[in-house]
């Protein structure tokens, strides 16, 4: 939480609010239920709604949002950021206020702020942090059963940004959603981060008309509003940028998705001072995300895991499957996090894997199972995740699960770890 120094420039109620934090973070943490963040953050801002905005007050603050990569492009922001100074961030994609307001008291002396906002609270986000870039990644549908229509989002988000024109706003012009978002903000640098995913968007939100694209260019058929020419843009190799940067690009992370995500979180750390090669080259070391991208070794497989939320995060992750890999096991929930409405399994194209062997696994591995049969894929069905990746033979494994099938899995992988070396030691 916030040091005594920066306490005794706040007022006398945000330092109640944030030593009773202290405390409940601490009781949390004793009785094995976290590092308690999120429940220091919650009674913070019960005690004082406005510490949030207290917490922000010097810092130069970065928001970024957006429906796939937030967690990632914040992980790369912070680290571009940190050429410069000392960065407050999420460690854990809290994105949602308690958690912006526990990152913010976690590093009161950090100049900087590299922030994840949840798309439905970007707009009193910014209007508490006052933030001085936004980084809007990609727009398209998500959980059912939480999140708005998604025009409705895009909406939202223009207004947000119309709230706050002196804040320079890094949008992705390949996504036809966020340009709209971003086109009438007064500042805007405009980034080609990429789009795979373009079923959300074949009319303008602005006017309803069709959208044509002729080859890499978009534009409405009944209006002016049209593909804006990017200031960075990249290919395979290397990332461009304005009076003619151009940087080889080699990242820990992979996918095309990834390298769109470097290069908005450059581009935003360059809006603030940073030297372009130097934050390039921190973005390039970010290797893992609260475990997305990770390998772990569990008995005979080397495991990998991959997360995704929703039909266009599940159709980049599917992309970076390994085919050659001895096993692949997709696990899916349908928890409250995950979305109860599953109904977006017939939007992913898992035709991908007419020719790989899959396990579906998850509590709704059956509904899986059904898309998977009439995708022509072959598959066996296991509900445990653990008991689907015993199941492959030894050697590699890809894991592709939703959110509480990733958090669950990881969890069963830390509580193996702990048994064997347990064993071990007792060996």
């Amino acid at each position: 939480m916030a040091s005594p120094s920066s306490r005794r420039t706040m007022r006398r109620r945000a330092r109640l609010g944030l030593r009773a934090a202290d405390l409940a973070a601490r009781a949390s943490r004793a009785a094995g239920r976290g590092n308690g963040s999120m429940i220091g953050g919650l009674i913070a801002l019960k005690i004082d709604p406005t510490i949030m905005r207290q917490l922000a007050a010097d810092k130069r603050s970065v928001v970024i949002t957006g429906t796939n990569g937030k967690s990632t492009t914040t992980r790369m922001t912070a680290a571009a950021l940190a050429t410069l100074g000392d960065v407050a961030t999420q460690a854990d994609g809290a994105n949602m206020d308690a958690g912006i307001v526990a990152a913010l008291s976690a590093h009161p002396n950090a100049e900087y702020a590299a922030l994840e906002v949840d798309e439905l609270h970007v707009p009193h986000v910014c209007d508490e942090v006052t933030p001085e870039a936004v980084i809007l990644l990609n727009l398209s549908r998500d959980q059912l059963d939480r999140v708005h229509e998604i025009n409705g989002i895009e909406r939202r988000l223009r207004a947000g940004l119309t709230a706050h024109p002196e804040a320079t706003v890094v949008a992705n012009c390949d996504d036809i959603l966020v340009t709209s978002a971003a086109y009438d903000s007064p500042n805007v640098v405009w980034v080609a981060a990429g789009n795979a995913w373009v079923g959300d968007s074949v009319s303008c939100p602005r006017t309803g008309e069709p959208i044509v694209w002729e080859g890499t260019h978009w534009r409405s058929t009944g209006s002016d509003f049209a593909r804006p020419e990017p200031d960075w843009w990249l290919d395979e190799t290397h990332l461009y940028g304005p009076g003619g940067l151009s940087l080889p690009m080699t990242l820990a992370l992979p996918g095309r998705a990834n390298r769109g995500n470097a290069a908005q979180a450059v581009a935003a750390a360059v809006t603030l001072g940073a030297d372009p090669e130097a934050a390039l080259a921190a973005v390039s070391t970010v290797s893992e995300i609260a475990g997305r991208y990770s390998t772990v070794q569990h008995g005979p497989h080397e495991i990998r895991m991959l997360l995704a939320k929703n039909p266009a995060g599940w159709q980049e992750a599917l992309s970076m499957i390994d085919s050659d890999a001895e096993g692949l096991v997709i696990a899916v929930n349908g928890q409250v996090p995950d979305g109860e409405d599953l109904s977006w399994l017939w939007d992913v194209r898992f035709e991908h894997f007419e020719s790989t062997r899959v396990v579906a696994a998850g509590e709704r591995g059956t509904d899986l199972g059904v898309r998977l049969t009439y995708a022509g894929a072959e598959h066996s069905l296991i509900h445990d995740p653990l008991e689907a990746i015993a199941s492959c033979p030894p050697g590699r494994v890809e894991v592709l699960a939703n959110y509480t099938a990733f958090r669950d899995l990881n969890r069963a992988l830390t509580r193996a770890r702990a048994r064997s070396t347990e064993l071990a030691g007792h060996g």
